[in-house]
C-alpha cells in the first residue's frame, strides 16, 4: 500500500469519526439559539472561502481574470436582491463577454 492510500484511509476513518461523533451529541446542544447562529455562519463562511478560492486561483498562484469581474458584478446584483437567475447569467455572461475581449 503507498502512502497515499494510507492517507486517504485515515482521512475517511477521520471523516466517519466526525460523522459518528455528530450523531451522538445530545440534542439540548444543538437546540441553543447561540449553536444555531453559529453553525448557520459557518457554512455561509465555508460557502464564501470557496468561492474565493476558485475564483482567485490559477495555476497555484494568484490570477486575476475575467472570474473577479464576473463575481464583482455578481456580488452587486444580489447586493441589488437581483433574482437568483439573473445573477447566474449576468455573471456567466460577463465572464464570457470579457474572456472574448481576450482578458483573461
Amino acid at each position: 500500500m503507498t502512502d497515499l492510500w494510507l492517507v486517504v484511509l485515515v482521512a475517511s476513518a477521520a471523516c466517519l469519526g466526525l460523522k459518528l461523533a455528530g450523531a451522538w451529541v445530545p440534542r439540548a446542544w444543538l437546540d441553543s439559539q447561540r449553536v444555531r447562529v453559529g453553525l448557520s455562519l459557518m457554512t455561509v463562511g465555508l460557502l464564501a472561502g470557496l468561492v474565493v478560492t476558485q475564483t482567485l486561483s490559477q495555476d497555484g498562484g494568484l490570477g486575476l481574470d475575467a472570474r473577479l469581474a464576473a463575481l464583482a458584478l455578481a456580488a452587486l446584483l444580489l447586493w441589488r436582491r437581483a433574482p437568483f437567475l439573473v445573477v447566474v447569467v449576468a455573471g456567466a455572461g460577463a465572464a464570457a463577454g470579457l474572456r472574448a475581449l481576450g482578458w483573461g
